[in-house]
C-alpha cells in the first residue's frame, strides 16, 4: 500500500499532526483519497462518519437490552467514524476544493454530537452510579475541543492532537474498552474511570501550556502598544 508524496503533502497542507499513529495513518488516508470514487464528496464522508457514531452509540443500547457482545458492533462504528471523519477534509484538499471554514465548522459540530451520542450510549449500558462517568467523558473531551479552538485563536495554527494522542488514539482506546467489557463484564466502569482520569490529566497539561501561550501573547501586544 503506497501513496504518492504529492498526495501526502496535499492532505497535510493545513495542519501539523503529532499523534502516535500519524505516519501510518497519513499514508493510509493518502492511499484511500487517491482511490475515492468521484461521486463521493466530502459531505458524503462526513455523513458516513456520523453514521459510524450512531452505530457505536447504538451498540451500547443493543448490548444493554439484548446481549453484551453486541458492543463489538461499536468497533465497526468506530472504524466507519474514522473513515468518514479522517477523509472528508483530506479529500477536499486532495481534489483542490477545500472549504476551510465550512469544513471546520461542520467537522467540529459533528465531532461534538459524536461525543454526546457515545456518552449517552455508555450511560444507558453501564450499571450503578459509575454510569455517570459518561458525562465526565463528554465534559473532558469537550474541554479538549475548547482548548484546541483557543490555541487556534492564539497561534493561528489548528492542531487536533495533544502530544502523542489524537482522535484516532481515542477511538482505539474506546475500541479496547469495548473488547475488554465483552471479556470481563463491568470492566467498562473501571476502564471509563481510567479514561476520564487520563483525559483530565492531558487537559490540565494542555491548559497550562495554553495559558503560557496566552501570557506571552499579552506581553507581546503590550510591548507593541508601548513602542
Amino acid at each position: 500500500m503506497q501513496a504518492s508524496d504529492d498526495t501526502i503533502s496535499k492532505i497535510q497542507k493545513d495542519r501539523q499532526r503529532t499523534n502516535l499513529f500519524r505516519r501510518h495513518e497519513q499514508a493510509l488516508i493518502a492511499f484511500l483519497v487517491e482511490r475515492m470514487p468521484n461521486w463521493i464528496s466530502s459531505n458524503n464522508l462526513t455523513a458516513i462518519g456520523f453514521v459510524g457514531s450512531i452505530i457505536t452509540a447504538g451498540s451500547f443500547v443493543l448490548a444493554a437490552y439484548i446481549n453484551k457482545y453486541l458492543l463489538l458492533l461499536g468497533l465497526f462504528g468506530l472504524l466507519l467514524n474514522w473513515f468518514g471523519d479522517s477523509l472528508d477534509g483530506r479529500l477536499a484538499y486532495y481534489r483542490n476544493k477545500p472549504r476551510k471554514w465550512y469544513g471546520f465548522s461542520l467537522d467540529f459540530s459533528v465531532d461534538w454530537l459524536t461525543i454526546i451520542l457515545i456518552s449517552f450510549g455508555f450511560i444507558i449500558y453501564a450499571e450503578g452510579q459509575l454510569k455517570f462517568l459518561g458525562f465526565g467523558f463528554a465534559v473532558f473531551y469537550a474541554w479538549a475541543m475548547i482548548t484546541a479552538l483557543l490555541r487556534y485563536k492564539l497561534t493561528g495554527k489548528y492542531t487536533i492532537d495533544s502530544g502523542l494522542f489524537g482522535p484516532t488514539e481515542v477511538r482505539v482506546i474506546i475500541g479496547a474498552v469495548l473488547v475488554l467489557e465483552c471479556l470481563f463484564h463491568n470492566s467498562i466502569l473501571y476502564s471509563a474511570a481510567l479514561v476520564c482520569v487520563f483525559l483530565l490529566v492531558v487537559n490540565i497539561i494542555d491548559f497550562r501550556k495554553l495559558l503560557c501561550i496566552a501570557d506571552e501573547k499579552d506581553k507581546s501586544e503590550r510591548e507593541n502598544a508601548q513602542s
